[in-house]
């Protein structure tokens, strides 16, 4: 086994490594979610975390790392006799972005279960990580079907794993610590709730500081166990702190006037729900705990807010996290002690203002430069500055091109999906064959048996019964007889926009309102698990604003810089569409694209320009691809040309008021399959 990089070895990070400290010291916490550029020590941190946390006693011989103070009653390897338990170290388990299911929660092996009554069961990642740390990188990346997995397990604190009414129970109780890159797309509310903490990290500025860190990184790759011996005494002392904070943590005092604090701070940012106050709480005491107090003081409260609500508070995907400090201040003054020193009837000073170094209860403090969130620098109740009101750039083309505008407000769309049965990656958009959703059929299995399908098991295996010698009343099931539950579902897509950004679009309120369409349905695509691309054409040509990523919210950045202005080379944008579509389907040919197409219809420069756009269409077409086009005509003479487009590409034409899900023209409005008869 390797040795992994020490913890007190990380240079600066201080955020990262006080989430990660305050879980140690109080796993109630909920855990910590670390969201920051790639390089910045994310998993490196936290691989370092397991060293430092206290060994678990265990029953010897139990898969399930039962306590033998107080054992699992529905343990699968119990009952427990009463017996000396035995120490061992914290496990870090990490779960692969790609895992299945059955490597997750454990697999039942049906066929005994059927034919001998037995349970046999092999315990799976939750069962290892019981009583440990579960660690996930890319975790905005994890499947669907997995991260409903781990929203059971980490609500009830025990996993259930079930096959046709053979069902095996285990407790699941752990550390969930997840890292991502934000700009690999955002992670779903749900799951992004269960995390009781979040830290922004980023690479430093600081020459000095960089420096160290490739000083301290290459004397590890040099000599890792050298490396760490010269940390072991740093290593010791803060695994000695930590131990000392969980044993004074069960007497820390919560006084009621903390308590009205921290209630006043969630009501005052409008978070959802009231895991923010109880995740507050438990982390303002394990703040005092960690600083060697026995009570809260305002300071703990403030730290708290700061790691506990800035995902909390986000109110669509393409808010920025964060927290306005003013605005915390504000509302802990005010929920505060009246004066200075007053002591009502509640004996719950607060500090005088010196402290250690203002970290939040005794913490590292924190350089100023790395503990304001991205965002922190607006208000949240002060709008970003118009994107019209920025001066003018230098080196801009000429030729009528106009300044940015802002998106109008985005709306709920209607339903755009792929038609027939595809096979693509879990999500919430077109119809495919999924390993969750209703089942639709049996077959044969190929590999491994996830979904028993158990009436088409029983009907093959019940013609063989007298033959096989069948005397009990157990049936008597061969490999042979199994069948695996073809099932029906909903699949993630690759949705591409091409988007009109000439002059014929131009117009500052048409633009806004078809900037608010676009928005809109990249809002739809992140609640649907889709990719997402961008293509933009105006002047002379055909630009790929954003290559396909799963990062709507970097899609919606792009959109909003949008210029418009010049000719319209509709064509232009339609062939670049189908050289990003021929890349995307040799890189994930089981993802299937929907092009929407944002115009008028309008075509100009060169020679037949609307036939050259009707040709590039026509391309699309014959390659299948499913396609809608967002008429944005508008006026009393329109031409109709999107509509042309749309029967060139074999798809579906709709305005931007039938786009509205709430809309009573075009209640049914469908994708295409290209290639159908036009």
């Amino acid at each position: 086994m390797s040795t992994p990089y020490p913890f007190t070895a990380i240079v600066g990070q201080d955020d990262l490594r006080l989430g990660l400290l305050l879980n140690a010291v109080s796993p109630a916490v909920g855990g910590v979610l670390v969201r920051g550029e790639k390089g910045t020590a994310k998993s490196t941190a936290v691989r370092a975390l397991a060293a430092l946390m206290p060994e678990v006693p265990v029953v010897p011989g139990c898969r399930f790392s039962c306590d033998p103070g107080s054992p699992d009653p529905a343990c699968p390897d119990g009952p427990h006799a009463e017996a000396a338990g035995v120490s061992r170290a914290a496990r870090t388990v990490e779960l692969p972005v790609g895992a299945s299911e059955d490597r997750l929660v454990g697999a039942l092996d049906i066929e005994r279960a059927l034919s001998e009554g037995v349970k046999a069961f092999e315990p799976g990642l939750l069962a290892d990580a019981h009583r440990g740390i579960l660690y996930v990188d890319e975790v905005n990346l994890l499947h669907d079907h997995l991260v409903d997995l781990l929203l059971d397990a980490a609500a009830m604190g025990a996993s259930y794993v079930e096959r046709e009414g053979v069902s095996v129970r285990h407790a699941a109780r752990f550390l969930l610590v997840g890292t991502m890159n934000p700009e690999e797309g955002e992670l779903r509310p749900q799951l992004l709730d269960r995390f009781g903490l979040t830290v922004e990290v980023s690479a430093s500025r600081d020459t000095d500081e960089r420096v160290e860190v490739v000083r301290r990184r290459l004397a590890y790759d040099d000599d890792p166990e050298g490396f760490a011996a010269r940390w072991a005494e740093e290593e010791s002392a803060l695994r000695e702190r930590i131990a000392a904070a969980r044993v004074l943590l069960p007497r820390v005092v919560l006084s009621d006037g903390v308590l009205r604090q921290i209630a006043a701070t969630c009501a005052a940012f409008e978070v959802d729900g009231m895991r923010a106050d109880i995740v507050m709480a438990r982390t303002a005491t394990a703040l005092a705990a960690w600083a060697g107090r026995e009570e809260v003081t305002a300071d703990d409260v403030r730290q708290a807010a700061l790691l506990a609500l800035p995902h909390r508070r986000r109110r669509n995907p393409f808010d920025a996290p964060g927290l306005d400090e003013d605005k915390l201040d504000q509302t802990l003054d005010e929920a505060g002690p009246q004066e200075d020193g007053s002591d009502d009837d509640d004996p719950d000073p607060g500090p005088d203002g010196g402290g250690d170094g203002g970290g939040g209860g005794g913490v590292p403090p924190q350089a100023d430069g790395d503990r304001t969130p991205p965002s922190a620098s607006q208000s949240d109740d002060t709008p970003p500055p118009a994107p019209e009101s920025a001066p003018d750039t230098p080196g801009r083309p000429a030729g009528g091109e106009q300044q940015p505008v802002a998106a109008a407000e985005p709306f709920r769309t209607k339903m755009l999906s792929v038609p027939g049965l595809g096979e693509g990656a879990a999500g919430r958009r077109s119809r495919a064959r999924t390993e969750h959703g209703r089942t639709t059929g049996a077959v044969r299995p190929q590999g491994a048996l996830t979904k028993l399908h158990l009436a088409a098991t029983v009907q093959a295996a019940a013609p063989h019964q007298r033959s096989r010698g069948r005397s009990g009343r157990g049936l008597v099931v061969r490999r042979d007889d199994l069948r695996q539950a073809t099932r029906e579902g909903r699949e993630g897509n690759l949705v591409l926009f091409v988007v009109d950004a000439s002059g014929s679009m131009a117009a500052r309120q048409r633009m806004s309102a078809v900037k608010g369409a676009v928005l809109s349905l990249l809002l739809d695509a992140y609640q649907r698990r889709d990719k997402v691309g961008l293509v933009t054409f105006r002047g002379k040509e055909a630009e790929v604003a954003l290559p396909p990523t799963s990062s709507v919210d970097a899609a919606a950045a792009r959109l909003e810089s949008l210029p418009t202005g010049g000719r319209t080379p509709l064509a232009a944008g339609l062939l670049k569409a189908h050289d990003v579509l021929r890349v995307e389907r040799l890189r994930d040919p089981s993802r299937r694209p929907l092009l929407v197409v944002v115009t008028d219809g309008r075509a100009t420069g060169g020679p037949e320009p609307v036939a050259l756009a009707g040709r590039a269409g026509r391309l699309h077409r014959s390659e299948g691809t499913a396609s809608v086009i967002v008429d944005c005509e508008s006026g009393y003479v329109r031409l109709g040309l999107a509509g042309e487009l749309a029967r060139e590409l074999g798809g579906t034409a709709v305005t931007l008021d039938e786009l509205r899900a709430d809309s009573i023209a075009g209640l049914v409005k469908d994708v295409t399959a290209a290639g159908r008869a036009a």
